[in-house]
């Protein structure tokens, strides 16, 4: 059942004249600023005063502009884009004699024009409640549908209230490098008082073990023969192989085998300081059939090091220059794309955090722990925590940890519209107010929490695109979503106003589709998402995008434009020369440099011009070599020199090897 929620059309109401609304303000502007008379001198007698305040507010407000009447609006579109408080008349017998644009003005002046009621389009801002769920929800309400025009505003209360002793996966991540061998012992013995510590919290807790050190390639490991064979070896210990990131245990509430797990789990190593930290965590974060989310429980990795992480322009080092596209890449429980794809952003990284509603705790032993601190305000819902020397006190650092995670509620808009802005404000269980994205802080289990929700139509001038907003609370597996529509257009589809004055548009949320998301059956819903695969297998406009109605809209991200039907291309998967794309010279097209003219080679580092390998003949290496990007690459191995003039045997005369004299004469003297 739909509720309709009552909301006022910012600014002022729609029937208050623009030119009033204006000699109200300079009415409150005059009272909050009243005149200051010189020390000694007494006001003047208030008839004056009175009089020479309306004269002032008189002058003012003559010198307000109605902006609808003298906008020039010609169309009932345009005149709607103005704002609120514009409105078109429909009527066909109106002001005869005058022009087109006489139709756009406030709602008040077009009735006192002779436009009647009925024949005046203006669309009213609305909110209407689709749905609150269950009385056990955390998120209230689950979706509401808004009807904006531009410049208007809707507002609504978000309720949050996190529910007691929820279930929880906590999941292990840890850094199995040789000089962590002390924690991951430490580790083994903590499983079932971790359980009984954690039963304040939460009766249903499961466990899950994975690893990692650092990608496997140079310069992050040793490449040397001994060194591949074993990285530990200066330890004098046997090390498994180096490696990205290996999923070992899925969550389980069997502590028996998880404690069996972790004893037998064997350490590895690299060469550099930093390790593959924010590499493996985004695979543990978005690979949820292999980990074993659940979908009803809280979520909370456990990443223990006591070094840094690698960012994403360090993959570069190692000539990986392919960016870290987010995605579950493990196979046989190995992560198989750690020596091709570039360690993650923290933009990324914190992105699929929120996205996958997963708490996170760096438990970080050493002085790395201040770098990880530090870097908590870029990833929300995270918290670092410094473990001791001898790791004793992990127990208590994940108990204390999950609890701060708990007592904090903030809320994060996702899914973005153009031409949509979103303003939250939080208003706390101790009366104050902070942004959104700042939250509340030491909320317990039985606190409500509110957020104002405030969403306004900036402009119309908007094509494709989703036509909603989800608004996601940092850890809780539930959202909010916000459904817009945009009133952009006059409605002229009553055919008993056929001989009305105004504009007919397509409407801009899904033309010609006989079903949305919202009120599709299964069957209706199932052809759409079809036609959004390039295969059956593949995910959803190849999970770069969002289906809508059966069309994919691209995600749009910073590092250049992602497109194609399924959204399956993009300008930016191509490789790069001297830190440049396609060295500069070329337009990226599909993981393909395309080269400008002049340009050549799979990254356009190559000049095409064959002008550096002609001799003095006019021939191409002196007919013995290949010019190759722009240098001679002699064929006959007795040629040499720049441009493979010079030849020992090939010629019997002596004057052709006069310039091997001296060339000989030249370099060896």
């Amino acid at each position: 059942m739909q509720t309709a929620v009552s909301v006022e059309a910012q600014p002022g109401h729609p029937d208050t004249p623009a030119p009033v609304q204006a000699c109200l303000r300079c009415t409150m502007l005059g009272a909050a600023h009243p005149p200051r008379w010189p020390l000694g001198r007494g006001a003047p007698g208030s008839s004056l005063l009175a009089f020479g305040l309306i004269s002032l507010l008189l002058g003012l407000c003559q010198s307000v502009e109605n902006k609808c009447s003298s906008s020039n609006a010609a169309t009932c579109t345009r005149c709607l884009a103005l704002g609120p408080e514009c409105g078109w008349c429909t009527q066909e017998d109106f002001m005869v004699d005058s022009l087109e644009n006489e139709r756009c003005d406030t709602v008040i002046n077009l009735k006192s024009k002779g436009c009647r009621a009925d024949s005046i389009e203006h669309p009213s801002a609305q909110l209407q409640t689709v749905s609150s769920k269950e009385a056990s929800s955390q998120v209230t309400p689950a979706e509401v549908s808004a009807q904006l025009r531009p410049g208007a505003s809707v507002n609504f209360l978000l309720r949050i209230q996190r529910l007691e002793k929820y279930p929880l996966d906590l999941y292990y991540l840890v850094d199995v490098s040789a000089s962590m061998i002390a924690s991951i012992e430490k580790l083994n013995a903590i499983g079932s008082d971790l359980s009984q510590k954690m039963l304040a919290f939460s009766p249903d807790i499961r466990f899950g073990f994975g690893s990692f050190v650092d990608k496997p390639v140079s310069p992050f490991i040793s490449i040397h023969p001994e060194r591949l064979k074993n990285q530990c070896s200066v330890y004098n210990k046997n090390c498994m192989p180096p490696h990205g990131f290996i999923h070992v245990l899925s969550l389980t509430n069997n502590i028996t085998h998880f404690k069996e797990i972790v004893s037998k789990q064997k350490i590895s190593g690299n060469i550099d300081d930093p390790e593959g930290a924010f590499d493996a965590m985004l695979q543990a974060a978005v690979c949820h059939k292999e980990i074993g989310w659940r979908k009803e429980a809280k979520r909370l990795i456990i990443l223990m090091t006591d070094q840094t992480s690698h960012l994403a322009l360090d993959s570069k080092l190692a000539g990986i220059v392919t960016p870290n596209d987010g995605k579950c890449h493990l196979k046989d429980n190995v992560y198989t794309r750690a020596s091709d794809l570039e360690h993650p952003s923290l933009g990324l990284l914190g992105e699929k955090l929120v996205d996958n509603h997963i708490y996170g705790l760096f438990a970080v032993r050493g002085s790395a722990f201040n770098w990880y601190k530090d870097l908590l305000p870029l990833l929300p819902g995270t918290v670092a925590k410094k473990l001791d020397a001898t790791t004793s006190n992990i127990k208590n650092v994940v108990v204390e940890a999950y609890q701060a995670l708990l007592s904090e509620t903030k809320i994060q808009v996702d899914n973005p519209m153009k031409g949509i802005s979103v303003n939250i404000t939080a208003i706390c269980p101790d009366g104050s107010r902070r942004s959104g994205i700042e939250g509340c802080r030491n909320v317990q289990s039985n606190d409500k929490v509110l957020f104002n929700v405030s969403v306004t139509m900036d402009s119309c001038d908007v094509e494709g695109g989703h036509n909603y907003i989800i608004l996601k609370p940092i850890g809780f597996n539930e959202t909010a979503k916000i459904k817009i529509h945009r009133s952009c257009t006059c409605q002229c589809n009553n055919p008993l106003r056929h001989k009305d004055k105004c504009v007919t548009e397509v409407h801009p949320d899904c033309p010609g589709v006989p079903c949305t998301d919202s009120n599709c059956s299964s069957g209706e819903k199932e052809p759409q998402s079809e036609n959004c695969k390039q295969s059956p297998s593949d995910s959803e406009c190849s999970g770069r995008g969002t289906c809508l109605c059966g069309k994919c809209y691209c995600s749009k991200t910073k590092l250049g434009k992602i497109y194609g039907k399924y959204c399956e291309m993009d300008n930016f998967s191509c490789p790069y020369n001297l830190g440049k794309l396609c060295s500069g010279n070329g337009e990226c097209n599909n993981g393909n440099c395309k080269c400008h003219s002049g340009w050549e080679g799979d990254r356009c580092q190559c000049s095409s011009s064959k002008k550096h390998c002609m001799d003095s003949n006019g021939l191409i290496c002196s007919g013995r070599g290949s010019c190759i990007c722009g240098k001679c690459e002699c064929t006959n191995d007795k040629s040499f020199g720049p441009l493979c003039q010079y030849c020992s045997g090939c010629s019997n005369t002596c004057t052709d090897n006069w310039p091997i004299m001296d060339f000989y004469t030249l370099h060896l003297a």
